[in-house]
């Protein structure tokens, strides 16, 4: 037997298990680490357009990562990861 309300119960978006939100999570958390542990590389990055020969590295470990836990089609179907570059690392510019 049901308890009355819950069907009903709200479910914190935070907990949700809706897989794109959890990619998008992920991604902007792997970026992330990247500005958190390489900020003056980042800065360098930025300041002469060389992001992507920088931190081709990073990327790639971070991708696989990425992909270890979301799934190689899931990863390739979506822009997640890049959207986390581009808005994280690149500060909003489309650069990846």
């Amino acid at each position: 037997m049901e308890t009355p309300g819950a069907a009903k119960r709200v479910i914190n978006p935070f907990l949700a298990n809706d897989p794109n939100q959890k990619a998008k999570r992920l991604a902007r958390a792997l970026v992330s680490d990247m500005v958190t542990y390489l900020p003056q590389k980042r800065e360098e990055g930025v300041k002469n357009g060389t992001l992507k020969q920088l931190f081709r590295e990073e990327i790639k470990k971070s991708y696989e990562e990425y992909v270890d836990q979301v799934g190689k089609e899931f990863a390739e179907s979506t822009s997640h990861f890049q959207d986390a570059l581009n808005d994280v690392l690149a500060g909003g510019k489309k650069i990846f």
